[in-house]
Formats: C-alpha cells, sequence, structure tokens
C-alpha cells in the first residue's frame, strides 16, 4: 500500500530544474532518451519522469543522468565537492548520534 507523499513548491521546483537542465544537456550531446536510458540503466518511461522532474523517481537515478550529461550537482569541481563533503562529516562528528526531544522535568517538591 503506497502513500501519498506532499511535497513543498521549492522541492517540486528545485526537482524541475533538474530534470531540465538534464534535458537540454541530452539534447546538446545529441544523446536520444533511450540512449540516456540505456547508459542510466533505465527504462525510457523512468527517464521522462527524470527529465519531468518527478520527485518520486530515486535521488541516485536522477543523480546519475545528470552526471552522466555533465549537470554539475553541488559544485563543478568534484575537488571541491569530495572537500564539502568531509566539512560536514567533520561536523557531523562532533554532534551527538541520536536527537531526542528534551524533556519536561517537574522540579515542583
Amino acid at each position: 500500500m503506497s502513500r501519498e507523499v506532499s511535497y513543498s513548491p521549492q522541492t517540486l521546483e528545485a526537482a524541475h530544474l533538474l530534470g531540465q537542465r538534464i534535458r537540454l544537456a541530452r539534447r546538446e550531446r545529441r544523446w536520444t532518451m533511450r540512449e540516456l536510458a540505456e547508459r542510466v540503466g533505465v527504462s525510457v518511461p523512468t527517464m521522462r519522469k527524470i527529465e519531468r522532474g518527478d520527485p518520486s523517481v530515486r535521488l541516485g537515478l536522477a543523480f546519475e543522468a545528470a552526471t552522466l550529461t555533465g549537470v554539475p550537482l553541488f559544485d563543478a569541481d568534484p575537488s571541491r565537492l569530495s572537500l564539502e563533503r568531509a566539512r560536514v562529516e567533520d561536523r557531523l562528528a562532533v554532534l551527538p548520534r541520536l536527537v531526542r526531544k528534551p524533556t519536561e522535568v517537574d522540579n515542583d517538591f
């Protein structure tokens, strides 16, 4: 049983923009949708969803399509991506692994 997910307008806009960039890059390379779908390892209907910016498509598939077509995901320089990842990992290392809601303490004696 699947449940319907509601996405924020910003999420929908970002997914749409990524799909449009992938479509543009594919056309600039003169690849058919079938060719890109084969390279990504998906069906043509799934490739259509990626290019439409359908947020229900797995994130890894959209990222793979972007990478294969040369669409930058975060920074065009791969070394910057590694540096940013290391910076985030360093910040995560100093934070607690689990996040708990603060509990109300009754100090009324």
